[in-house]
């Protein structure tokens, strides 16, 4: 049994962490469950805000006995009082492992389901995005909202209350795994940080993640007034404004999902506006292309 006995949803650590959340409104909310401590975390709290909860195991097929996780789901649920439902999809290992099971995970996930992302997961994600040269819209991070009700608790917090609930959470053997850069942003930058800034660097960082998602709003307001297909338009706007157009343009779309648009990309389509260029690919095999002073985005071949 994963749990020793029913959980108590009065205990003081239920009600002081579910004060710091944010699951908006409405009576149901669907929670996607992998077995860790912060998705677990995120279920009990669920439950104790009174809401209808639904607890969504994906399986990805990636590992042995991944079976056991979903037992692990089920048996927290049932001593909340939530429903459980497991979806299998299909991941095989190789390049961009991570992004490929995020994207199989949500294809089967509902348009509404809540995370776990905690504030570490938020501040580790900034931190990637700036690696990948991400403008302000990647480094707002994880955004605030009700998708994410436990963004301003922290990992810790989250394993602290399986503990205190007797709970045992899965633990995932590929979050040790160097391969995977957040798990080397987790376990080697994140406290090379801490020791040089002689301080937690992760409440710094969510701060300047607000600061970004600010910024990266009041550009997406000024952008939506630019024709980005016009090369005119785009040299008369401010770089910023014009790089954010660019950008949301891509992502409208279809370029790379959403993902990796970053600032070097847009930078050459503002080349292909200013007529330093008269054509660029952007990623995947996307091109940007101008004739006379009108750019278009085309897919790949």
């Amino acid at each position: 049994m994963t749990v020793a006995a029913p959980v108590d949803l009065s205990h003081p650590l239920v009600f002081e962490l579910l004060a710091r959340c944010d699951f908006g409104p409405g009576s149901d909310v669907a929670c996607a469950v992998s077995g860790g401590a912060d998705s677990l975390a995120l279920l009990v709290l669920a439950a104790a805000s009174g809401r209808t909860v639904t607890a969504i195991h994906v399986d990805h097929g990636l590992r042995p006995g991944s079976a056991g996780e979903l037992d692990l789901v089920a048996g927290v649920a049932a001593s909340v009082g939530a429903t459980v439902r497991s979806e299998t999809v299909a991941v095989v290992p190789g390049p961009n492992l991570e992004a490929r099971a995020r994207d199989a995970r949500y294809s089967v996930l509902p348009a509404d389901v809540t995370t776990g992302h905690t504030a570490d997961d938020r501040a580790e994600t900034l931190l990637l995005n700036l690696l990948r040269g991400a403008g302000p819209a990647g480094l707002a991070s994880i955004r605030r909202g009700h998708a994410h009700p436990l963004l301003d608790l922290r990992r810790q917090e989250t394993e602290s209350l399986c503990a205190a609930l007797g709970i045992h959470p899965f633990e995932d053997p590929s979050n040790a795994d160097p391969a995977f850069r957040r798990n080397r942003i987790r376990h080697e930058v994140l406290p090379l940080l801490a020791d040089v800034g002689d301080r937690d660097p992760v409440p710094v960082l969510v701060r300047q993640a607000d600061l970004f998602a600010a910024l990266d709003d009041e550009l997406g307001d000024r952008a939506a007034t630019v024709d980005v297909t016009s090369g005119r338009a785009l040299r008369d706007a401010p770089v910023a404004v014009a790089g954010a157009a660019v950008r949301a343009w891509l992502i409208a779309a279809g370029v790379g999902d959403g993902y990796g648009v970053d600032s070097a990309a847009v930078a050459r389509v503002l080349d292909v506006a200013r007529h330093d260029s008269v054509a660029t690919e952007v990623t995947g095999g996307w091109r940007v292309t101008r004739t006379n002073d009108t750019l278009r985005v085309e897919p790949p071949a």
